[in-house]
């Protein structure tokens, strides 16, 4: 299964865990990239709010053709219970019948808030969600 790893970092420790699971996988990688990076004042001034109502920032466009791609694995840190929202961006641009994997990456607390609502977010383009993982990565 022709399989591609989209992600996006604020710290660099998502995109280790993505560059694992790709060399694991055989997976291909897009780093989901915003036009307008965040600092860490703004990730938390503006980024958790955007966070938490599931606002897609704008991003560069893939270099990846997701079409070609049968299952596409999404990563990206919490911020405030919901992932960044760059991930949301990236999930808006899902091609119908695809196979999703949703993989987060929290620090101390977790997407408890919004796994359903990210879920439901992925089902809406016509997608599967094939699995959920939360992650705590390692320092």
């Amino acid at each position: 299964m022709k399989t591609l790893i989209a992600y996006y970092s604020f710290s660099g420790k998502t995109a280790k865990l993505a560059k694992e699971r790709a060399e694991k996988e055989g997976a291909d990688l897009w780093e989901i990239v915003p036009l307008k990076r965040y600092s860490l004042f703004t990730a938390y001034l503006r980024g958790a709010r955007q966070a938490m109502k599931q606002v897609a920032t704008a991003i560069e466009k893939p270099k990846a053709d997701l079409d070609s791609y049968e299952k596409i694995i999404l990563a990206a840190p919490v911020w405030a219970g919901f992932p960044a929202p760059p991930f949301n961006a990236a999930a808006e641009l899902l091609p119908a019948g695809k196979k999703v994997e949703i993989i987060f990456c929290s620090a101390s607390g977790g997407p408890t808030k919004g796994a359903q609502a990210t879920k439901e977010l992925i089902e809406k383009r016509g997608c599967e969600v094939l699995g959920y993982e939360d992650l705590k990565p390692k320092k």
